[in-house]
């Protein structure tokens, strides 16, 4: 199986959820600020790293993860659904491919603390603000991560996209 976490960056709940995924960050509390900025990826990615699927490890399961950025395009999800797809026909492809929305997840802190940091490089007022966020939403990405797996073992679609909604 191979698990794909998108979001506007790929770089905040993205990274957190691959993170949790892996057991990489415990999910039992909430999180230090020295445990959310040591999280790989985490507030590292730019603008240009949007569209690029960056690997983050294997979990226990033997199954592949994923984060990518889509930015604001709705039409690039749809896009790695059909091309999965497409290519999982053509080669005979039996592993299955999910992918999760993390957006939902997104305090405000989170939204302003990124903003200002990836886009305006102003780091003394973004991270702290992104430290905040992270700490706001830990729970609801381990509930999400959790969620992603349950429905990735249920799912009989080679490619299933969650939107994840439920978890504004």
């Amino acid at each position: 199986m191979i698990y794909i976490y998108n979001d506007f960056g790929g770089t905040h709940t993205t990274s957190l959820a691959a993170a949790y995924h892996l057991k990489q960050i415990p999910a039992d509390h909430k999180l230090t600020k020295e445990e959310i900025l040591t999280v790989p990826y985490f507030n590292q990615l730019k603008t240009s790293d949007m569209g690029k699927i960056i690997f983050h490890g294997i979990d226990e399961d033997g199954n592949s993860v994923y984060t990518v950025g889509r930015g604001s395009s709705k039409h690039m999800i749809p896009a790695l659904k059909n091309l999965s797809s497409l290519l999982q026909e053509k080669y005979d492809g039996s592993e299955k491919i999910i992918f999760s929305n993390t957006s939902p997840t997104v305090p405000f802190a989170m939204t302003i603390g990124g903003l200002l940091s990836r886009r305006l490089h102003i780091d003394f007022l973004g991270v702290p603000l992104l430290v905040i966020g992270a700490k706001q939403c830990y729970q609801d990405i381990v509930r999400l991560v959790n969620h992603t797996k349950e429905m990735a073992k249920k799912t009989n679609k080679r490619v299933q996209v969650l939107r994840n909604k439920s978890f504004k």
